[in-house]
């Protein structure tokens, strides 16, 4: 029995398409169902329930698909394994992250862990919080960064750094030349925020409510990016977290204000998946990112 074969019934179960299990495996739809009859066959089981619309795993075949799932992650990572018994930094290194942390906290441990580790192929995708703990979750990544890391079944979370949230606003804005202020003196503002679903507005929303604070939302977006752009063509203020304005700060096209009551701040969390092994090179990066370094 190849591993190929595990793989496909995989893939069909994730799918439920034979046509699309063939496309992504670059055989035939007949290969697909000989290959999934050979493990019937072997195991004398049903494992799928085969109807001209439906298709649906059966009891067995749910069963035999988290075996697979170990089967085709063992085989995936046996090259880590070898290089730990090695003690080899080497090999594929897979990281999901939010945007902000790639484009801001991310660029200077990645230069520094590429430096010392030139023979790791690190490959970084960059994707919504929520998406980023499937990712994990399944074993698609080896590492995911995200904000606010929330505690998962089958997840470890480890805090690596936390930043400050700042309001930011136009320099010519009559609140930029204030050195400090309280959530409560917001009241009425027109605010840019963030989409109602990312972590980061959840928590502001919080604070406003708690503060008893109204604001007006003039817009929403789903990256900080974005929110900074609008807030530099005077359409409001906003909150973000402080190491993403660095470049704006120096450059003259915003202006950043202390929220001092209350304080709030963004955590940054590791994930990686629980009883899995980890490769050296996943290893290393983890440690690397628990030191403080200094940004490009």
């Amino acid at each position: 029995m190849q591993i190929e074969t595990f793989k496909i019934f995989c893939d069909l179960a994730e799918s439920g398409s034979f046509s699309r299990t063939a496309q992504a495996n670059q055989i035939t739809q007949s290969a697909v169902s000989q290959q999934i009859r050979a493990l019937e066959k072997k195991f004398d089981v049903t494992l799928i329930e085969r109807g001209p619309r439906n298709f649906a795993l059966t009891q067995e075949g749910e069963a035999f698909l988290a075996a697979a799932h170990e089967i085709v992650d063992i085989y995936e990572h046996l090259g880590d394994r070898l290089h730990e018994l090695q003690n080899v930094v080497a090999g594929d290194l897979k990281i999901a992250v939010i945007y902000s942390i790639g484009l801001h906290e991310l660029p200077p441990y990645l230069k520094a862990f590429r430096v010392k580790h030139p023979n790791v192929e690190v490959r970084v995708e960059y994707r919504r919080s929520w998406e980023i703990y499937g990712l994990v979750l399944n074993g698609d990544v080896d590492i995911g960064l995200v904000s606010y890391p929330a505690k998962r079944q089958g997840l470890h979370t480890e805090h690596f750094l936390k930043d400050r949230l700042v309001m930011i606003c136009h320099p010519q804005h009559k609140l930029a030349r204030r050195k400090s202020i309280e959530l409560r003196e917001l009241e009425g503002e027109k605010f840019i925020a963030f989409e109602p679903d990312l972590p980061t507005r959840k928590v502001i929303d919080k604070h406003f409510r708690e503060q008893g604070v109204t604001i007006v939302h003039a817009i929403e977006f789903d990256n900080i990016e974005t929110v900074k752009r609008a807030v530099e063509i005077e359409n409001g203020i906003s909150i973000v977290p402080e190491n993403t304005i660095k470049q704006e700060l120096e450059n003259g096209t915003l202006a950043s204000v202390q929220i001092v009551n209350p304080e709030m701040w963004r955590p940054l969390g590791i994930l990686y998946k629980r009883n899995r092994a980890r490769s050296p090179a996943q290893k290393e990066f983890v440690s690397l990112l628990q030191k403080p370094i200094e940004p490009q």
